[in-house]
């Protein structure tokens, strides 16, 4: 999966993160959210900065991943681009003299990456652990992944401590 994304050109990457966008953006679950959690898009991965931008523009809270630990993450307040810098494997981070954590039952929305993804809402992550371990302590928040459609299959792996999410979207549907 992680190489057919690779496999993308960079115009339909960004022609499907388009349409996935403007979707995501038009979910009531979205637009009433006011503390949302994204992820900052590696290349081959679904592009999120106009979230970010909506988030900036709406005054809505939002957060995005730091790493704190071997398979534990943290969720940290973004109050602009200027506030990001690369950090660790080239991903960008909050500037150290600017992270704020926000507690994970706080957040009302959170947009989780994946490899693939099945009809009955499953997660196959990219093999850490951070997502299924942060997951079960957002209470409070609605988990939607976003996706090419390649990476909806019928069936993806599952284990016990998986976490699935509620809502799917890719350039093409909208699974819930």
């Amino acid at each position: 999966m992680q190489a057919r994304r690779k496999s993308l050109s960079e115009i339909e990457r960004q022609n499907f993160s388009n349409e996935i966008t403007k979707k995501i953006l038009a979910q009531e679950v979205y637009r009433n959210s006011k503390i949302v959690m994204a992820y900052v898009s590696m290349a081959e991965e679904v592009q999120l900065r106009e979230i970010f931008v909506d988030a900036f523009a709406n005054k809505k809270i939002l957060a995005i991943p730091l790493i704190i630990g071997k398979g534990e993450m943290c969720a940290v307040q973004v109050e602009s681009f200027d506030a990001l810098e690369v950090g660790a494997f080239g991903i960008l981070t909050v500037r150290k003299d600017l992270r704020k954590i926000i507690a994970p039952e706080k957040i009302n929305c959170v947009i989780v990456p994946g490899a693939a993804f099945d009809f009955n809402f499953n997660r196959l992550g990219l093999g850490g652990g951070y997502y299924d371990k942060f997951l079960p302590r957002a209470v409070n928040a609605k988990k939607i992944a976003l996706a090419y459609d390649f990476q909806i299959v019928d069936a993806v792996p599952t284990e016990p401590h998986d976490f699935k999410v509620d809502m799917i979207i890719t350039e093409k549907r909208i699974l819930k």
